[in-house]
């Protein structure tokens, strides 16, 4: 009978970080998708209304990774008031050839949180002005903190601003990042400011109504929009993405399902039948990325099922090199 490796979160964040490695996976999946012969199935949301809470199905098959992952997502919302995390999950890591289950890795949305900071940095390889002396982040948890640290690896960044609506976590925020990345990091009193004095901006908000708005933007700004993952979260005005010199999304139909461009869409700010690049198109160079150094160019990122392939895959990989998880007869 095969083996079924079980991992646990404290393993996996051995196995996997935002670094250099998680972009390059990452970068080469969404290539793939663009490529052809992914099959990535809509995602499959169940709303719990009742307890504020949601869950998340993603997954895909990517032609010459050996493996493929399943993913459930969960986010409760109300369960800080339990003492309980409001994010947890699993992903479950399948054999390409057989389909047998090759591995459960218990991870409490940490690789969804590595993989979404890596794709960050892919959009901000192709999209964001090479010279950041400005990054702006609006938001304060876990994402904020991996989205700028993740921007680092691909662009010089002098310096950064932090602004959330808790104030006190914003200071917080802005200390560890500062101590973490060596650069000054400082609280900002609102978005406004914050982004008006920023060459890239990165939103991680639940919002459900814009928090980013586009007379606030100056020329040669890049903004990655991460938090939009659902069709009741809107972080960015419409006009943001109507007035952009160029928007890349990382999956045309899931965005227009789900992401910014949904909400553009449905408030007439764009057309229906718009077709933006999507992030693969432009890491293989059929589609542009950034064009001009005054150009304002917006990244529309949903979360999609070739990245947690891609970041099973790879911390499957690191896991068995390192000896870790416990083995079980199936």
């Amino acid at each position: 009978m095969p083996e079924i490796t079980i991992l646990t979160e404290q393993e996996l964040r051995q196995c996997a970080a935002v670094d250099a490695g998680a972009v390059e996976i990452v970068s080469d999946a969404f290539s793939r998708l663009a490529r052809g012969g992914v099959q990535m199935p809509p995602v499959m949301r169940l709303d719990v209304a009742e307890h504020n809470g949601e869950v998340d199905v993603k997954t895909a098959y990517v032609p010459g990774f050996d493996g493929f992952a399943i993913k459930v997502s969960p986010g409760f919302f109300d369960n800080p008031k339990l003492g309980l995390a409001s994010v947890n999950g699993l992903m479950i890591l399948h054999d390409s050839r057989t389909g047998v289950v090759r591995a459960v890795m218990l991870d409490n949305g940490y690789l969804t949180d590595v993989r979404t900071a890596a794709a960050g940095a892919v959009a901000a390889r192709h999209l964001a002005p090479e010279r950041v002396g400005t990054a702006a982040v609006l938001g304060a948890g876990v994402q904020a903190r991996l989205q700028l640290k993740a921007l680092t690896l691909v662009r010089p960044v002098e310096r950064a601003v932090i602004w959330a609506r808790d104030g006190e976590k914003a200071r917080a925020c802005a200390g560890e990042l500062a101590d973490e990345l060596g650069i000054p990091v400082e609280a900002a009193a609102d978005a406004r400011t914050a982004v008006e004095q920023a060459q890239a901006v990165i939103t991680t908000t639940p919002a459900g109504s814009p928090i980013l708005h586009w007379d606030w933007l100056q020329p040669g700004t890049h903004v990655t929009c991460m938090g939009s993952d659902a069709d009741s979260k809107n972080e960015v005005a419409p006009a943001v993405l109507a007035n952009a010199d160029g928007l890349v999304v990382d999956s045309r139909s899931q965005c227009a399902a789900m992401g910014e461009l949904h909400h553009a869409i449905a408030q007439g700010a764009l057309p229906a039948d718009i077709q933006p690049a999507e992030l693969g198109q432009v890491i293989n160079g059929e589609l542009p990325g950034r064009q001009a150094a005054d150009e304002v160019t917006v990244a529309d990122l949903t979360g999609t099922g070739v990245q947690d392939t891609a970041i099973a895959v790879r911390a499957e990989r690191r896991a068995t090199e390192l000896g870790l998880g416990t083995r079980v007869q199936a």
